[in-house]
């Protein structure tokens, strides 16, 4: 993962060798070599996703030069805000990559619950499957608490809490007409109140963190509205913790505001995938390797 950023371009090993000397362990081994197991950590997998993230960013900008067009606004989903508000000028790598480490490790230390993907659901039968739950007779505290925790696509919810709650909301939507329930392989209830702990050891953290004002408007998970302010940035990094990721929402804001191109910028596709089901008519990009930055960037130009 990134290992051509690193071998090609100088501007991206300088970030994964200041990624290495910020986490004080060689992330960039983790991401080119794993093993798997600890790569996929959280705490690991979380500044390893950034840091490739930020490599992407720095040889967009360096191969694009002043030709290179100023987005409208940026997105990320959950821990892809983060590369956003890198990309948006709100932090700067080392800050970043500080704060989702810290972000991993106080996810990590979450053991309690479960989630699971819906798929083929309408959104609002799911929502309430979830608020008869967690309200029933009898129902109190965490392990009878069930939310949904991302809105993926119009077909694609994910449902998080306590694990007995998750399994009964699951049951409710095959029930009620939705075509998969699938548990995810996840270590916690994220993205639901489960995650009030790690909530709230982000705010102590982003307390001391050196947050600016962004350059481009940020699209919120937490509530799809422009966010422009370093206050604002704060409360929306603490907030998303424990609240659902509005990724539907945030697509069809941005594709209001006229944003007509969407570039996903990291490790993989998914995203791609899920705005081609939101905004059908929006123009894809996939930039995860240094030669899809060369295509980009010579399609601009043509």
């Amino acid at each position: 993962m990134g290992r051509d950023l690193y071998e090609q371009m100088p501007s991206a090993r300088a970030i994964f060798d200041q990624a290495d000397e910020v986490l004080g362990f060689p992330i960039t081994r983790l991401c080119f070599e794993g093993p798997e197991a600890e790569l996929t950590a959280t705490e690991n997998a979380q500044p390893a996703l950034l840091t490739v993230s930020a490599a992407l960013v720095r040889t967009l900008e360096d191969l694009g030069g002043a030709g290179l067009e100023r987005p409208m606004a940026v997105a990320g989903h959950s821990l892809g805000e983060y590369s956003a508000l890198v990309a948006g000028d709100a932090l700067d790598f080392p800050t970043a990559l500080r704060l989702v480490r810290r972000r991993g490790e106080l996810m990590a230390a979450a053991h309690e619950g479960s989630m699971a993907a819906v798929i083929g659901l309408a959104q609002d039968v799911l929502e309430q499957i979830c608020q008869d739950i967690s309200a029933a007779p009898g129902a109190s505290g965490a392990a009878s608490t069930v939310v949904v925790a991302n809105y993926n696509a119009p077909d694609q919810l994910v449902i998080s809490g306590g694990t007995q709650a998750v399994e009964r909301a699951g049951q409710l939507a095959k029930e009620r007409g939705a075509k998969r329930v699938l548990p995810l392989k996840v270590s916690a209830a994220f993205h639901s109140p489960l995650m009030r702990q790690a909530s709230e050891g982000m705010a102590h953290e982003l307390e001391h963190a050196d947050v600016r004002d962004l350059a481009v408007p940020l699209i919120a998970n937490v509530t799809a509205q422009e966010l422009r302010s370093a206050d604002e940035v704060r409360r929306e990094a603490v907030a998303q913790i424990v609240a659902p990721v509005r990724w539907v929402a945030s697509i069809q804001a941005m594709a209001e505001r006229g944003c007509t191109t969407f570039v996903e910028i990291g490790p993989g596709k998914v995203l791609t995938g899920l705005i081609r089901r939101i905004a059908p008519q929006a123009r894809l990009v996939t930039i995860s390797s240094v030669a899809d930055v060369r295509a980009f960037i010579a399609e601009g130009r043509s």
